[in-house]
């Protein structure tokens, strides 16, 4: 064979095995972060994985939405065509533990000393019948009031601690021609604004409520003050109420065309993304009435047991994910708060200082989303949320219809631990 073809085989050999290698050594990981942040936040991931010659092939889904990221999974594990990494909040990890599609990842959170690194509840969540089956990211404050500094000061009003303060500021906002509150009609996202009003209520109802599922909180007056509340904001929140993502409030917040806006914490990952300041342009409060709790989401990323080849890859992932480095830069960039018992607190902008310290306070201060998967079984969740929506969109549906049906739907399926 002369020179130039061998040489020209060898070469062939080499990069047909190192492209083979790189295969082997690729995760896809399925995802809903589509926002300019949140994708911010993913490629910082990726790169640092990269570092590892680790790929990370991206599936986001299209929707950007956690239930379309759901069933996506469901139909991929059927077809038999399942990403290696997918992001699995809350009580879904358990259901899919149960099930024996995650990999165990026992050997990276004793090497990784995580029972020690861990915040006790982030360390709760990520297990199942004694075994680790996800590597949590961050912790979002959903229970956020988001503020335009500019547009407050205009009308000479404080940020409304209560929602009897925020019915005032609200009222000399709209007479300014502004509009108070920056609210999309969307499903999830009315159900957000919902649950923290019925955190306003009182812990032990929302307790009752979305955690236990006691029937009898299901007939407290709380529970129709808080709908009626909710029915009530409409008048704030501009006409036409228009079903679209969460970043066009933020992008009404921003541009100075509404006041305010009740959001998970990675709505301040977009404004900063945006180029706005923490308290120079904007702030961020607790939602009225709530300042004494923490209203929670834990990102997390589980590793499916599709390619047993796969797993070396897999285990770096869900170790850097715990690494200092990745913790403080991934938070900052999407929002959210490290999940460490010892996080760079002086690397964290204000409202990340308080999100985390009173996180960290105590167990009381500490309440599950119901929307965001952390309170309840997903069948009940997508089923009030559903209602949620209905009694948001019909003004013929009356609180007490309302209050009834969301009842019925907690009492039908059984509790589960």
């Amino acid at each position: 064979m002369p020179l130039r073809k061998a040489l020209a085989a060898l070469c062939l050999t080499v990069c047909c095995g190192g492209a083979a290698m790189a295969r082997e050594q690729s995760l896809q990981v399925l995802h809903w972060w589509k926002s300019t942040s949140e994708r911010k936040a993913v490629d910082l991931i990726a790169q640092r994985l990269g570092e590892q010659d680790i790929g990370w092939r991206d599936g986001m889904i299209p929707s950007g939405s956690g239930v379309g990221a759901g069933i996506v999974l469901r139909s991929r594990m059927l077809a038999k065509d399942a990403p290696e990494v997918a992001q699995l909040n809350g009580i879904v990890i358990r259901d899919w533990a149960r099930l024996n599609l995650l990999l165990e990842l026992d050997t990276v959170a004793a090497a990784g000393h995580w029972n020690k690194l861990l915040l006790p509840t982030v360390a709760s969540t990520i297990q199942y019948d004694g075994h680790v089956y996800a590597a949590p990211l961050g912790i979002h404050r959903i229970n956020t009031l988001f503020y335009n500094r500019k547009l407050l000061a205009r009308v000479g009003q404080p940020v409304p601690t209560t929602w009897q303060e925020f019915e005032r500021v609200a009222a000399r906002l709209q007479q300014a021609g502004i509009v108070p509150l920056a609210q999309s009609s969307e499903p999830w996202q009315v159900a957000t604004l919902f649950e923290t009003l019925v955190l306003a209520e009182g812990v032990d109802l929302y307790r009752n409520l979305f955690q236990k599922r006691s029937a009898a909180a299901y007939a407290d007056p709380r529970l129709a003050a808080a709908l009626a509340r909710l029915r009530s904001t409409k008048r704030w929140m501009g006409s036409p109420i228009q079903e679209r993502r969460w970043e066009g409030s933020v992008r009404e917040v921003a541009e100075n065309r509404a006041a305010m806006m009740v959001m998970g914490d990675w709505a301040k990952g977009e404004l900063v993304v945006r180029g706005l300041a923490v308290d120079e342009d904007f702030g961020c409060a607790a939602s009225p009435g709530t300042a004494r709790y923490h209203l929670y989401n834990i990102d997390t990323l589980s590793m499916l047991g599709t390619h047993p080849e796969l797993r070396p890859a897999q285990e770096k992932l869900a170790a850097l994910a715990l690494s200092p480095a990745v913790q403080a830069d991934y938070n900052h960039i999407k929002g959210s708060i490290p999940v460490l018992r010892n996080p760079a607190l002086a690397k964290m902008d204000a409202c990340a200082r308080a999100s985390w310290k009173l996180f960290a306070s105590s167990a009381e201060a500490q309440v599950p989303s119901l929307v965001h998967r952390m309170a309840t079984d997903e069948i009940v969740r997508d089923a009030i949320v559903a209602e949620v929506h209905r009694f948001f969109l019909d003004d013929s549906v009356t609180v007490a219809d309302a209050q009834r049906r969301l009842g019925t739907i907690a009492s039908t399926f059984t509790k589960t631990k």
